[in-house]
């Protein structure tokens, strides 16, 4: 229990290998209390799902656009049947304006291919401040292994 008192080997293991690979317990509350650490630490956290990321480098950093759900017998007009696009600000725009690090903890990354959780990696490589936590699923106990170490090809 003393590593979720201080989350000091967390940090420690964050802060060597930019990107994590996390697997929690199921009943939850351990990786609430590692964000709790991290955010005491000065850490700017973001929490987020994987699902629907598309791009993870024009999602987080780049201005992209986006359609609103296609809800059937709708009038659509001149725009497309899907909607006409909609430009979103990038998510981490504001959190790296500022000094802190920031720490974009991202749940259910088991359904990310090699090729996206690469793209992570190289991610965190290109911004120095930017680190990554990956929920890759469940566990007995709380462990966490290097994004580098799954097997990225």
């Amino acid at each position: 229990m003393p590593l979720l008192l201080s989350g000091r080997t967390f940090r420690r293991d964050l802060e060597r290998s930019k990107a994590l690979a996390l697997y929690a317990p199921l009943e939850g509350g351990a990786e609430t209390r590692l964000l709790r650490r991290m955010r005491a630490c000065g850490y700017h956290t973001e929490l987020s799902s994987v699902r629907g990321l598309g791009d993870p480098e024009v999602f987080l950093l780049g201005l992209h656009g986006i359609r609103p759900p296609h809800l059937g017998h709708q009038r659509v007009g001149k725009e497309a049947a899907v909607g006409e696009v909609q430009m979103v600000m990038p998510q981490l725009g504001p959190a790296l304006s500022g000094p802190n690090p920031v720490l974009i903890w991202l749940l259910e990354g088991q359904v990310l291919s090699a090729a996206e959780r690469s793209s992570l990696l190289a991610l965190c490589e290109r911004e120095p401040r930017l680190h990554f936590v990956l929920e890759m699923g469940g566990s007995r106990n709380l462990r966490w292994q290097p994004l580098a170490d799954l097997g990225i090809s």
